[in-house]
């Protein structure tokens, strides 16, 4: 299954270790609103931890991501620090957004991750402006777009491309294509095979790798994110995948075919390239325990702060919306 690389192992390792963070966060995150501790919306990202871990390995750590409702893994992968994200999920104070955002709306500049987004299709007309900037200041950032395959047909991602083409923008489109744009399956709500296709009517590259892999998603955004540092203008990446855990948690998944969900949980990319790692010599079990081992403690620590952090006051909800009140602060 996996291919030949030129991924440094430091690579192959820390994709591991952003693996291993996605999975656990969700899965801790999952077991937390079961038990009543948070109650929240939630948009399970379990199954699609390739594509952010793989992206953010390639990335700095002042380059910019602008990502979706079903993005925590995206922030987490870029560096959004996890008490914090935590926080603001419990809607707390001590959250990214002073617990203003929420789940829909983690928000950290300082570790790059610009916008999280409800709006479906919104994240690439913002990462443009984005990249924009970057052009013109020369800062040598790169700007990452994340969305799903339904997005793909909103206006905003046509608009998107053509501008971004047009200008040449350091930007990269990276579409999360996992079949369903919320209950509708991908051939019911798309004319075309695949979305990558659509990157020639706008004179960029685009490319369909599988987003479960690795290596290739590794190589894929690589090639990306350095053209696009180089002056040579965007990509589109539709990296193809699957959510385990249906469009919002708690739903039935009705809308799908009959064991399909199964068929994908079956292979998870999460073990395989545990497995991988270990068949080839790149890491030791006892130092893949650790990292799981490490990672565990720091998603109990997380917890335990959201839960101690406390709720903010009436007064904020007028902070952070009139100039003024900036000013006067």
């Amino acid at each position: 299954m996996w291919r030949k690389t030129l991924a440094e192992k430091r690579d192959l390792i820390e994709m591991f270790r952003k693996m291993a963070l996605l999975k656990m966060n969700d899965e801790k995150l999952r077991s937390t609103i079961k038990s009543g501790r948070l109650s929240m919306p939630y948009y399970s990202s379990r199954g699609q931890e390739v594509i952010p871990a793989a992206v953010s390995v390639c990335l700095r750590k002042e380059d910019y991501i602008c990502t979706i409702y079903r993005g925590i893994h995206d922030s987490l992968a870029k560096g959004a620090p996890l008490k914090q994200v935590w926080a603001e999920l419990a809607g707390r104070i001590d959250g990214t957004c002073k617990g203003k955002g929420g789940p829909m709306h983690i928000t950290h500049p300082a570790s790059g991750v610009m916008i999280t987004t409800g709006i479906v299709g919104s994240t690439m007309p913002i990462a443009n402006g984005l990249a924009w900037a970057s052009q013109l200041s020369g800062d040598g950032r790169v700007t990452i777009a994340y969305f799903g395959d339904g997005a793909s047909n909103i206006g905003a991602f046509h608009e998107a491309l053509n501008l971004a083409s047009l200008w040449k923008l350091p930007v990269v489109f990276v579409c999360s294509n996992n079949g369903y744009a919320e209950h509708t399956k991908y051939s019911s709500g798309t004319a075309i095979d695949r979305i990558s296709k659509r990157a020639e009517s706008y004179s960029m590259p685009g490319v369909t790798v599988d987003g479960n892999d690795p290596l290739l998603m590794h190589a894929a955004a690589r090639e990306a994110i350095e053209r696009a540092r180089e002056g040579g203008g965007p990509t589109l990446i539709e990296a193809i995948t699957f959510r385990f855990y249906g469009h919002v948690f708690g739903d039935d998944d009705s809308y799908m075919s009959p064991g399909e969900r199964a068929a994908h949980m079956e292979k998870d990319p999460y073990p395989i390239y545990r497995n991988w790692l270990l068949a080839n010599n790149h890491a030791t079990e006892n130092e893949l325990a650790a990292i799981e081992t490490g990672i565990a403690a720091e998603l109990e620590e997380a917890l335990q702060f959201a839960l101690a952090s406390p709720y903010p006051d009436a007064a904020e909800i007028y902070r952070d919306v009139f100039q003024h009140e900036v000013e006067a602060a």
